[in-house]
């Protein structure tokens, strides 16, 4: 290849990488733009926002909005600010990705390493759960709470929760487990391990990236329910989705749009938290198990 033609593929490289950062630089400002508003209009007093300053920065820069939308101020004989809402969330959470985490990782051990007649009709079955719709087992959840007393607690919801993601974190860990070396397990086995010895110290040690991806998925999907939490709960234990559409519909004249704003920030905070920590571990999780070695 001549001088001209290397200098003409290294300009055409350059340029090439110039458009593609391009469009990674305007689809990043095109979906940050949303975060962006709510962040800089929840710091704003409401006059500033009713003159149509939407997308500019503050004149006055004030924490009051988040400290309404925080606070526990009553209207009638209902809390409208989220805080007492935001321990209800984390009651129902916390257990409910354990509890269904654990037991996905039992039954990807199970479908995987201890076949049995029927365990694919079985994984069938736990996969056909990921596609039924939150709607159409509301009755049948609702009817069934009824029945175990649980309606209206937050012990339901963390039931109802663990059953409707148990197919999900089935999956993940039944795939994962599928790419585990088979020999290893066979080898315990022959030295005395039973059930539960092979699954503690074999299967769950390393387990930790399909861990990670069950963690973000339960915890982003229960925290940001709204549906589950708004047919299944009461006053007291209602989750902060729930909370959050309240405090929206409590403001009677004119809409308090910074405090909305603000709301919404700190009922999406802990999720967003979440991947910023751990969303890098996300994908290498996912891929873990997708190779035979």
């Amino acid at each position: 290849m001549s001088g001209g033609q290397q200098e003409t593929a290294v300009r055409t490289g350059a340029l090439v990488r110039a458009l593609v950062y391009g469009l990674l630089i305007l689809f990043a400002v095109y979906y940050l733009l949303p975060l962006y508003v709510m962040l800089v209009n929840s710091v704003k007093p409401l006059t500033e926002i009713q003159q149509g300053r939407m997308l500019a920065v503050p004149l006055q820069f004030t924490l009051d909005p988040w400290s309404t939308a925080w606070s526990t101020a009553q209207i009638g004989v209902q809390p409208t600010g989220l805080k007492p809402y935001f321990l209800n969330s984390l009651i129902m959470v916390v257990p409910a990705v354990a509890i269904s985490t654990f037991l996905g990782a039992l039954n990807g051990y199970v479908l995987t390493k201890w076949r049995f007649p029927g365990d694919n009709v079985v994984f069938a079955l736990m996969l056909l759960a990921c596609f039924i719709p939150f709607q159409i087992v509301l009755i049948p959840s609702a009817r069934i709470l009824g029945l175990l007393g649980l309606a209206g607690t937050t012990s339901g919801l963390v039931l109802v929760h663990v059953v409707y993601g148990l197919g999900f974190t089935t999956l993940f860990f039944r795939n994962y487990y599928e790419a585990f070396p088979t020999e290893l397990v066979r080898a315990a086995m022959i030295d005395g391990a039973g059930f539960w010895k092979i699954f503690t110290r074999i299967l769950l040690p390393s387990s930790g990236p399909i861990v990670i991806v069950t963690v973000i998925w339960q915890f982003t999907n229960i925290w940001n329910d709204f549906l589950f939490g708004a047919s299944f709960s009461d006053a007291d234990s209602m989750p902060m989705t729930v909370a959050l559409n309240n405090l929206v519909n409590s403001s009677t004249g004119v809409k308090e749009y910074n405090v909305h704003f603000a709301g919404a920030i700190l009922a999406a905070l802990p999720t967003l938290i979440v991947y910023v920590v751990s969303g890098r571990y996300f994908v290498r999780g996912l891929m873990a198990g997708s190779v035979k070695g």
